[in-house]
């Protein structure tokens, strides 16, 4: 029976929370930077004051009991309230202070943070950047469970309860080995894709799902094999061992192709391309401030500057 003097603390919500959003204890553990020990604990003694179970847990799985699937809700709404409140107190309404957890793809994050950081020093100098690259799926999950503040990623995120900002657009480009016959073209169709050696990123990154997409809307049928990497840089390396040829963001081009006998070839107008931009939480209460750092991405954005236009889910 659940003490009715008991009084939850925000720790214990985390937790409870971050176990639900990813189902696993390890991963909630990580994603709020304690040990597994300390999140178990706080879990337990919410339930324990609660006098209900909020997990089931077992050696193979973590389930939400029914409790736990009606408390949920609430839960969140408290931490986001509290966050809320910490951030008028802090005084950013109109600014943003203290530590800000961006979250960023891993095929914008090489590309964008070495302008982006100093250009935060220098506009946002109370903002302390604490910087997460990791998969589309992963950022808006922590983003929900309120582990992010903001993310840095494809557009459109398909997910609700998030506000999107666009922030620039950019082509995509062919990566070819450097005596490929496609090599230096400037004038390609889609269709040129029917057929290559298409190298992609492994499962669950948004490029390969673009790319794919891409190939579809043409009906292309490129060949690929079993290579598969986790970063754009290993892919793009082996294009240059002549094992095939990738599609990269046009911000990644002069960074990826410096090493290697690589070169380019590029769609004719209007090319293919992606839209990045700047994704929060709808309740956040932080919204001007996320505005302003959206200009701030803009202000060093590799690629065409997008319209500042705010869209919610």
């Amino acid at each position: 029976m659940a003490d009715q003097t008991y009084q939850p603390t925000l720790s214990q919500l985390r937790a409870f929370v971050a176990v639900a959003e990813y189902r696993h204890f390890g991963t909630a553990a990580a994603r709020l930077n304690v040990s597994q020990p300390t999140l178990s604990q706080a879990l337990a003694a919410l339930e324990n004051g609660l006098g209900v179970q909020l997990i089931e847990r077992s050696t193979r799985r973590v389930l939400v009991t029914d409790a736990g699937t009606q408390l949920l809700a609430q839960a969140k709404m408290i931490l986001e309230a509290a966050d809320g409140f910490v951030a008028t107190a802090a005084g950013v309404g109109d600014r943003l202070g203290g530590p800000l957890r961006m979250g960023l793809i891993p095929t914008v994050a090489p590309y964008v943070l070495p302008a982006l950081l100093p250009a935060m020093r220098a506009e946002l100098p109370a903002v302390v950047p604490q910087v997460i690259e990791d998969q589309t799926a992963r950022l808006l999950d922590s983003l929900r469970a309120g582990v992010l503040d903001v993310a840095v990623m494809a557009l459109p995120s398909d997910a609700t309860g998030l506000v999107e900002i666009p922030l620039y657009t950019e082509d995509f480009v062919l990566v070819v080995p450097g005596d490929h016959e496609l090599a230096g073209r400037v004038d390609l169709s889609l269709q040129v894709l029917d057929d290559l050696p298409l190298l992609l990123l492994d499962e669950g990154h948004c490029l390969r799902d673009q790319t794919l997409d891409l190939c579809r809307s043409v009906d292309a049928h490129p060949s690929s094999g079993d290579t598969r990497a986790t970063s754009l840089a290993t892919v793009v390396q082996c294009v240059a061992g002549g094992l095939g040829v990738t599609l990269v963001p046009d911000s990644a081009v002069p960074v990826e192709t410096r090493r290697g006998d690589l070169a380019t070839a590029r769609f004719a107008s209007p090319a293919p391309g992606r839209t990045i931009g700047l994704v929060f939480r709808s309740s956040s209460g932080r919204a001007d401030g996320y505005r302003r750092l959206a200009d701030v991405v803009r202000s060093v954005a590799p690629g065409d500057v997008a319209p500042p236009s705010v869209g919610s889910r």
